[in-house]
């Protein structure tokens, strides 16, 4: 090789982004050890990233794609960082992190391969929003196809838990499928091999990303569909009944078949029948409102999700039975990745206080259990709770969680289940009353149902900015039209999603005629000073009557 050739030749240039555990250090040594291995010169740098999902580790790795044998004792020098437009591949292991190297400049498309998982790890910022904070993961994709040379995108979390593996494993697979690098798949295979523990499952996830994104680089045209903004296939459901699908139009269908199984493994049929009631009731003010159909019935749609989420309220029974089903401990089981030989043990925490035995009490001693903690908590004292530590791959530990979730029979003659139907009915009312008027207005008001989420006090603040948004935007102020009534209505919404503390929606509520949120009483808790000597309240008061 003449100096001229050799200079005419350049590294082989690939960011690598894992979030912590992924295994992100290993696969980089994978690579590294195999280019050496192969007689090939190899760098790879690292950038930590940060704790709380704001942030990937980046592990930027450079290959001289000619072999030392062919350089005639002369060596590459490579760069310690990423050349933004400079990179031949970036691998990430997730969507919005791909992204955020794009945004960056990293990504050139007219050099730039991508290699990207589609699933998500929510960061810090998206878990922090009141309402549905997520990034749509749309541009996110349109972001990648437009600035890439070629893509390839699939779950590879996902894939990793199917085959038992770590995500490094199916990155590694990923760019072996992809021919970034100039290595035979035997060679990647025996890097693996010589990795010690977990050979054979990382062997699995190798072969499912190889064979993944190898056949998406003879299928380009089938990526570019599948990376279009088309609306992805729904998941599939359990078909509704025949009698229950002509009740409703088919917009409705995909929705309310979620909800009514909801219900049906939330309480009983029974409890499925009203929810399809209730929605029959909006169904009818909708169709009244709008007999031509032009709006596809998009408020009987909202409210059969909003609905079949309120009425499937969590309460101790709900959890017990969350905790103690058969495929959360599949889903444990494969999480920690524990082979048949492993013991696994599973400790679940749980401190049910006042609230949540009161809730399965008739409302007569509900109140009474209610005001006794109310004056505990009034003489300075913690509200009361039972702290539990329960073993969930026990006999006695599955049994008692299985005992508690047998209780939906005492759930519904509860004070809680009462309060809640009537809060729900209230809102229903709304929701009609607001239809018959407008089909806007409806529409806004069913959409109210997103401010009911969460549990403990970020529910029961829900539920009150809820009750007061229909209270004094929907029904109460005087607007000039049904439309800017519904404007208000949707204004309120929106500022009550942005800010948990609620000063926005009291804003909002002020901004539109109405009363801003009532203060709520906090009892005042007197607490013992730890650094004070015994006996010193009495010396300092003997002292002042002296």
């Amino acid at each position: 090789m003449t100096p001229l050739s050799m200079h005419q030749q350049k590294p082989v240039t690939l960011l690598i982004c894992a979030l912590g555990g992924e295994g992100g250090g290993v696969l980089t040594e994978w690579l590294v050890d195999m280019a050496r291995n192969c007689g090939y010169a190899a760098q790879s740098t690292s950038i930590p990233g940060v704790a709380q999902r704001t942030g990937a580790t980046t592990y930027y790795l450079e290959v001289f794609p000619v072999p030392l044998a062919e350089l005639g004792g002369r060596r590459p020098v490579f760069s310690l960082n990423p050349v933004p437009g400079a990179l031949d591949g970036i691998v990430s292991s997730e969507l919005l992190e791909t992204a955020r190297q794009v945004g960056n400049g990293m990504s050139s498309p007219q050099r730039t391969a991508i290699i990207t998982s589609s699933s998500r790890t929510l960061t810090t910022a998206e878990r922090m929003e009141p309402g549905d904070g997520r990034t749509d993961s749309a541009p996110l994709l349109e972001v990648v196809r437009t600035q890439s040379r070629e893509h390839h995108v699939f779950d590879m979390g996902e894939m990793a838990r199917e085959c038992g593996t770590v995500v490094s494993a199916v990155m590694l697979g990923a760019i072996a499928g992809s021919g970034l690098l100039p290595f035979p798949r035997s060679a990647y295979e025996a890097v693996i091999r010589h990795g010690g523990k977990g050979v054979d499952a990382s062997l699995r996830g190798f072969e499912r990303a190889f064979s993944q994104t190898s056949t998406h680089r003879d299928q380009a045209a089938m990526v570019a569909r599948l990376l279009s903004e088309q609306e992805l296939p729904a998941p599939a459901i359990r078909g509704l009944e025949p009698d229950l699908a002509r009740m409703f139009p088919p917009s409705v269908h995909t929705m309310l078949a979620l909800g009514h199984e909801r219900m049906l493994a939330y309480q009983d049929s029974d409890y499925a029948d009203v929810y399809v009631q209730r929605l029959q009731r909006v169904l009818a003010a909708e169709q009244a409102a709008d007999p031509a159909g032009v709006h596809g019935h998009a408020t009987t749609r909202e409210m059969a999700r909003w609905l079949a989420l309120w009425m499937a309220f969590d309460d101790i029974v709900r959890v017990a039975d969350l905790k103690s089903r058969a495929s959360r401990w599949q889903r444990v089981h494969g999480e920690v990745k524990a082979g048949e030989a492993d013991l696994l043990q599973v400790y679940d925490h749980f401190k049910p206080g006042t609230p949540e035995f009161a809730a399965l009490l008739p409302p007569s001693l509900a109140a009474r259990l209610t005001r006794w903690d109310r004056q505990r908590v009034a003489n300075g004292k913690q509200p009361w709770a039972l702290p539990l530590k329960v073993g969930t791959h026990s006999v006695v530990g599955i049994l008692s969680l299985r005992l508690l979730a047998s209780l939906k029979w005492l759930r519904v003659r509860g004070s809680r289940f009462a309060t809640e139907q009537a809060l729900i009915n209230q809102w229903l009312d709304g929701v009609v009353s607001g239809t018959h008027q407008h089909w806007r207005l409806g529409h806004e008001i069913a959409l109210c149902g997103r401010l009911i989420k969460g549990y403990g006090s970020t529910n029961e603040r829900g539920k009150d900015n809820l009750m007061h948004v229909l209270e004094h935007l929907a029904t109460g102020a005087t607007f000039a039209s049904n439309e800017l009534r519904a404007d208000a209505v949707a204004t309120a919404r929106e500022a009550a999603l942005a800010d948990e503390a609620g000063k926005a929606l009291d804003q909002a509520l002020v901004q539109h005629g109405a009363p801003a949120r009532p203060v709520k009483a906090q009892p005042i808790r007197w607490m013992n000073n730890p650094h004070r000597k015994p006996g010193a309240a009495n010396a300092a008061k003997a002292a002042k009557v002296a």
